[in-house]
């Protein structure tokens, strides 16, 4: 799972309870297939970061998510493996969103506007469809030692045309990858 240099796994494989192994192309399809179900809803397409330190490694996980808020979800993950322990708050959270766009890069807006076709006949009758990253940092200078940082994560999500999502409202960052985070490293396929 490391590569040569030492730096960041490079696998773009995504698991979830029930399959393993999938690659952005078939995570793209299971979106548009849970979307084709109830195209009259109203969907929150979110991408969301989290790591920990475990020993001798930090392992990240990005949660990918098509939510209908109050009716179901489809979700899944990756895990990055970075073999040293990260102590630098600023080259976590940057690394955390440096992930999370690298996946919404794939989710060009191509892919968003395909997800966005879907529902786009229903606008008029509620349904709609928002992307966001979720960033694991929160503005709370007392409660957050990441609130340094957010103004600069969140420029970055915004270049993305994403709309960036801070705590305590990131709860895929926060809530969803964090659990799996702070599991010990397992290898993936």
């Amino acid at each position: 799972m490391n590569n040569q240099d030492g730096g960041i796994t490079p696998a773009l494989t995504f698991r979830n309870t029930s399959e393993q192994g999938l690659s952005l192309a078939q995570v793209h399809e299971r979106i548009i297939g849970f979307m084709q179900l109830d195209p009259k809803a109203a969907y929150k397409f979110i991408i969301g970061t989290d790591c920990q330190v475990h020993q001798g490694y930090t392992q990240f996980i990005t949660g990918v998510v098509i939510q209908r808020p109050g009716n179901g979800a489809w979700a899944c993950y990756r895990q990055v493996i970075v073999p040293r322990a990260i102590a630098s708050i600023k080259e976590k959270l940057s690394t955390e969103t440096a992930l999370s766009e690298e996946i919404a890069l794939f989710f060009s807006d191509d892919k968003r506007r395909e997800m966005e076709d879907i529902v786009l006949p229903f606008v008029y009758k509620g349904a709609s469809f928002e992307s966001y990253i979720h960033i694991d940092a929160g503005s709370d200078h007392v409660k957050n030692k990441t609130s340094l940082y957010v103004a600069e994560m969140v420029l970055r999500v915004q270049s993305l045309g994403m709309v960036p999502i801070i705590k305590p409202d990131s709860y895929v960052a926060s809530a969803y990858a964090n659990r799996y985070s702070k599991k010990k490293h397992q290898i993936i396929i």
